[in-house]
């Protein structure tokens, strides 16, 4: 970066030295001419002392100016040095957060995965455990229903029984009426009360 900045002072004082340069060849081409009967020696004498004026003044302004300039354009060198090397740690702090932040996303992509397998595998056992109550529900209410069924049967088959031994006790009641005597009848109702006592 000096090299550069020196490189930059040589080319403006080259440019100031050329300018010096090409006014004194202008005098020496007027001087030329001069002597040919165009420009007078006094007005070519007035030109050249200008033309060492302003290489002088050229050569002490450069000298004054350069100290200054040159800490000036090297403390905005440093200045913007600095900047960029601010810059660069912004940009490393950034891209680092930015890596961070990718790293975090993984993670809770990764915890967001587990959740889910965990909430799907709780779903499953719940539902499994649902299943097993709905089938035993179901197996005690058919156990019920059979057993219900099982005392119902059981109760109109007694029922149904019943009836039949009254309607058959009622139709041999009256067959006996019609036809068997007072002993036939004294005798059955003796055999009949007979076999209730032996099957009680």
């Amino acid at each position: 970066m000096n090299g550069g900045r020196r490189t930059g002072w040589l080319r403006i004082g080259a440019a100031f030295w050329g300018l010096g340069a090409g006014l004194l060849l202008a005098g020496v081409a007027a001087a030329s001419e001069a002597a040919h009967g165009g420009v007078t020696p006094e007005k070519m004498s007035e030109l050249l002392w200008r033309t060492v004026n302003f290489v002088v003044f050229a050569a002490i302004l450069i000298y004054l100016v350069a100290k200054p300039a040159k800490k000036f354009f090297a403390q905005r060198s440093q200045d913007v040095a600095a900047t960029l090397a601010e810059m660069e740690a912004k940009q490393a702090e950034s891209e680092a957060a930015v890596k961070a932040a990718e790293a975090r996303l993984a993670e809770v992509a990764k915890e967001r995965q587990k959740i889910i397998v965990q909430f799907v595998a709780e779903g499953e056992m719940e539902k499994a455990k649902i299943l097993d109550k709905a089938n035993l529900v179901a197996a005690r209410l058919k156990e019920m229903a059979a057993m219900t069924i099982e005392q119902e049967t059981k109760k109109a088959a007694q029922g149904l029984k019943e009836e039949v031994v009254g309607l058959a006790t009622q139709m041999a009641t009256d067959m006996i009426k019609e036809k068997a005597t007072y002993a036939d009848q004294q005798g059955l109702v003796e055999e009949y009360l007979k076999k209730v006592v032996e099957t009680h």
